[in-house]
């Protein structure tokens, strides 16, 4: 899943430009870990834990695998960073073959605490995966921008 990687990526380096960031303003790094852009939103470790479970399990799900779980303990930059790149990684273990028919299968996935929902894979990717994997990366991004991370489109991008 080349898009997913791609930000996992992009995400990486985002962070350590956040780390350094706060090492040269003299930030503590939980200022940025626990930031946020609106009160009733996510912080921004959450959006990153976020981003990696939907890259991870919806590979998963379309490949009709077992889905992974991962306990959400991050409390640092370095714990982030390792979580993407072990997402990354566990991305990196899916062959294209496994994605054959994946656009036609049903997938199965929770919808809120109590709900699960059902769509053929196509509709899941594309409606459901591909949007919440995006909208946490870009939150994160956002979380940081407004924290005055020197980063732009090209850091989400991972073009730099």
């Amino acid at each position: 899943m080349p898009a997913f990687l791609q930000i996992l990526g992009s995400l990486t380096g985002i962070l350590t430009k956040a780390e350094a960031h706060c090492k040269a303003r003299n930030i503590q790094p939980e200022t940025l870990l626990g930031a946020r852009l609106y009160p009733d939103m996510l912080p921004f470790t959450r959006q990153i834990q976020l981003v990696c479970d939907f890259a991870g399990k919806s590979c998963a799900r379309l490949t009709q695998s077992e889905v992974p779980t991962t306990p959400d303990t991050e409390k640092s930059f370095d714990e982030l960073k390792q979580r993407l790149g072990k997402t990354a990684d566990y991305v990196k273990t899916f062959n294209p073959e496994q994605f054959d028919g994946a656009e036609a299968r049903e997938v199965s996935f929770p919808a809120g605490p109590s709900n699960t929902m059902t769509l053929k894979g196509k509709q899941f990717l594309s409606n459901f995966a591909f949007p919440n994997f995006y909208f946490h990366a870009a939150t994160a991004h956002g979380i940081l921008r407004h924290n005055g991370v020197e980063i732009g489109k090209r850091d989400f991008l991972g073009v730099n």
